[in-house]
Formats: C-alpha cells, structure tokens, sequence
C-alpha cells in the first residue's frame, strides 16, 4: 500500500496556497510565471483530488472556502519543511543557499555594500533575499534566516545583534535648520507606521514637555528620506541611514540631542539541531561587523 497516496500535488498546493497570501489567481500567475488559466486549472483538479470545494468563483474572482483555509494552515508547515530540507540537501552537496528576509533600508543601506566580502570569501553559498516589512514566521515562510528590528524576543529563534538604533532629527535647509522640541508641536514632523511613539519618546527623553505633532506617516524610510530631501517636515531617522545626505549638506541635524534608544537590529534563525550550513557560514561572518564583541551567542 502505498502510504503517499493521499498527497496531492504539490504545485496544487503551492498554487492555493498563494493564491491565499496574494489574493487573486493573476497574481499567483505572475508570481509563478504562468497563465491565470493554468492556475484556475491546477486548483480545479486539486478540488477533484480532494473532492472538496476549496474556492468559490464570484464575478471572475476566487475566493477560499472555510474549509480551504483550515487545510493550508494545517499543511503550510509541510510544505515549509520540505522547502527547508530540499535546500538542506543541496547545500550539503555543493555549498547551498541561503534565502535572507531583510528589511528594504537596513539591508540595502547597511548590508548591502558588505555582500561583495561575503561572496568574495564564500562564493559556494547563493544569498537569496526576500524583502519583510512585517513580522515573519519561520515555521510558514521558505526563510532561513532574517534582519529583524526590535527585541527578537519569541520562542524558538536564536539572535545575533549587529547594531543598536541611534536616532537624529533631520530636515532639508530649505524647510528648518533649528529646532525646539519644547514647541513641537509648531512643525510638520514626518511618523515611521512602524515607530508610531517614536517621536513622543524622543521629546521625552530630551527632558521636554513639548508634544510631538500629527504629521504625515510613511510605511518605509525611503519615502520618507524623500519627503525631507523636499522640504516637507522634519523627521527621527537612524543616524546610519542619513550620513551621506548630512555629509552633502542635503540634511542638517537641527537638533543636537540624546539618539540612543532600547531597539537594536538582529541577525535572527530558528533554533535547530541541525542548523543549515550556509546559516552557519553567514551568521559568523556577519558577526565580524557586529557591534561589540564575542557577539555570537553562546
């Protein structure tokens, strides 16, 4: 007897379950490089396999059934563990690969120039890298490893802290050059979605009283970085994402205060017993540009 024989396809699978995360069979198609008819079909015969209805077909839309939910959320760590032992295989054959979440600022502005030494030194191991601006799960996303800010503070991860977040008020000369955070509630200031108390807590820790105005909020640094280039607030940015444009005279600091804060940026990975290699080889190297020392965790 075959013990398999109530598997369904996996691209089926791959296919709904996609089609759950995006939310429409054309995108699924075009995440898949395929036909949205091909997609409507894999799904049909998935439905047939299983004899149960898993989308309902409304005004040329797709939608998951009650039923089709519960399914993926019991076979989604499936398919993630095949997805992590296949890659397992092969990195223990010829040096592997290692697919990265990153954060779109952090890593471009702070990972991304570092690369060139990582490839120069492992050229065996191919980064992929897929961008997160919310929190992921290991256990439900092809992730091996991940840049994460804040406290990696959940079960089962293991963390690296590669740098601690140090704030500056930043504006274009053209909008301000000074700044009062007593009256701050006289100026534009731009918000991060992300930090929505950012700005409250760094009043504070000033030692003002002043109360941090509504403003414009931004999903990602680099609309942000574009909204002070152009005059149009002042906004908190990590000091490290901000040089250069200081350096130019592009920004001006317009407040010379205390930046430190209690969030920090981490290499993260599940804990395991058998750790991928390629993670391994990328965790220490990332440690040599860590901040502090002895930075791996023990």
């Amino acid at each position: 007897m075959n013990r398999f024989q109530n598997i369904p396809s996996l691209s089926a699978l791959r296919a709904l379950d996609l089609l759950d995360r995006l939310g429409t069979a054309s995108a699924v198609a075009q995440d898949l490089g395929q036909t949205q008819g091909a997609i409507s079909r894999q799904i049909k015969t998935l439905e047939q396999q299983l004899e149960v209805q898993l989308v309902r077909r409304e005004k040329q839309r797709l939608y998951l059934t009650p039923q089709a939910k519960t399914y993926l959320e019991d076979v989604r760590s499936g398919l993630t563990k095949i997805e992590t032992a296949t890659r397992t295989l092969r990195s223990g054959r010829s040096g592997g690969t290692l697919t990265l979440g990153i954060l779109p600022a952090f890593g471009m502005r702070w990972l991304m120039p570092k690369l060139s030494d990582f490839s120069s030194r492992h050229p065996e191991i191919t980064l992929n890298m897929l961008t997160r601006l919310h929190p992921f799960d290991f256990t439900q996303e092809p992730i091996d490893a991940a840049l994460h800010f804040g406290s990696p503070d959940w079960d089962n991860v293991a963390s690296l802290k590669l740098m601690s977040e140090y704030l500056v008020p930043v504006a274009a000369p053209i909008y301000v050059t000074t700044f009062d955070p007593q009256s701050a509630d006289k100026y534009t200031l731009l918000h991060m979605e992300t930090r929505p108390t950012a700005w409250s807590d760094w009043i504070t820790q000033q030692g003002f009283s002043g109360k941090a105005s509504s403003g414009p909020v931004y999903d990602q640094f680099s609309t942000l970085t574009q909204a002070v280039l152009h005059g149009q607030g002042i906004a908190l940015m990590p000091q490290y994402l901000v040089q250069e444009h200081l350096a130019t005279g592009q920004m001006v600091q317009v407040f010379d205060g205390d930046g430190t804060t209690d969030k920090a940026y981490h290499l993260v990975w599940p804990t395991s017993d058998h750790l991928p290699e390629p993670v391994k080889v990328f965790r220490d190297w990332l440690a040599t540009w860590s901040e502090g020392e002895d930075a791996l965790p023990r």
